[in-house]
């Protein structure tokens, strides 16, 4: 996304996702896997954007969208519990969780990284809702084809001394394998005890029938949009990358996984889609 002095707006995968994460408050069964309407108020997308096809036809990837929003924040929360106070999401796009969860947040330093554009836009969005931005996150503006995020990232306050998790959620499917392996690389020089967890996608033949579907209408737009799908990985060779990375004690956890811990008897019988698996795992 190009910066302007004009308002600008975040991408359409940004904002999709947001908007999943309001719907599934708004139509879903209690108990809620996860209340977000914060990114519903800074958008505020016209009369009608429920009935957007990707919206109306899609409940089995919004239910995915927030298990994972959740995974991340039961994950922040155990591991702060254990003396972790710094939290990095690399390519926050338009994360709420600083919003949202203030009493677990008022405990971390938050460093959101991404492009200055998007960074720009949600502080201006927050700023016109009168929605307080805490001294403890920091904006991390980053061109990821021309600079250094981890540079960047420390000249925002990080203290590389000290153990962090680092978040990258809905990235890789954009990425070559050479920029993954880069990113793994550069995220193994954290402290010590820092965790890791960064999802990746399933090649389509090891999807369900029904999200196979999705897939392909997925790439289409994606193709159509510019920002084709580049990358897919099985859970072994995820591992891979991992073990190859220097990482250790690694764990994949897919959205198929995450039926047991969220999805259990549920009234509506939501279910996530099967295509994302988190890679989980320690660094030192």
């Amino acid at each position: 996304m190009e910066q302007s002095a004009q308002k600008t707006e975040p991408d359409n995968t940004a904002v999709r996702t947001s908007l999943w994460r309001a719907l599934h408050v708004l139509t879903d069964a209690q108990p809620h896997i996860l209340e977000d309407t914060v990114g519903l108020q800074l958008i505020a997308p016209p009369d009608g954007w429920q009935e957007r096809p990707d919206m109306k036809f899609t409940k089995r990837l919004r239910a995915s969208i927030v298990a994972r929003a959740r995974f991340i924040e039961d994950l922040i929360a155990e591991k702060h519990t254990k003396g972790i106070d710094q939290y990095v999401i690399l390519g926050s796009g338009l994360d709420t969780f600083a919003q949202r969860r203030t009493d677990l947040a008022a405990g971390l330093q938050i460093f959101e990284i991404d492009q200055a554009a998007t960074l720009d836009w949600k502080r201006q969005r927050l700023a016109e809702l009168g929605m307080h931005m805490p001294a403890n996150l920091h904006y991390v503006p980053v061109n990821f084809e021309t600079d250094s995020w981890r540079d960047e990232l420390l000249k925002a306050g990080f203290d590389a001394a000290k153990p962090a998790v680092i978040v990258c959620t809905g990235v890789t499917l954009y990425l070559t394998r050479e920029a993954i392996v880069s990113t793994l690389e550069q995220i193994n020089t954290f402290a010590s005890g820092s965790i890791l967890a960064m999802t990746f996608y399933l090649p389509i033949h090891l999807l369900d029938e029904e999200d196979r579907i999705m897939q392909e209408m997925g790439e289409k737009g994606a193709r159509a949009a510019g920002t084709p799908f580049v990358s897919f990985f099985t859970r072994e060779e995820i591992i891979q990358l991992a073990v190859e990375a220097g990482f250790k004690n690694n764990n994949t956890v897919s959205t198929k996984d995450m039926e047991k811990l969220y999805f259990a008897n549920r009234s509506d019988g939501l279910q996530p889609a099967g295509g994302e698996v988190f890679l989980v795992s320690e660094i030192g």
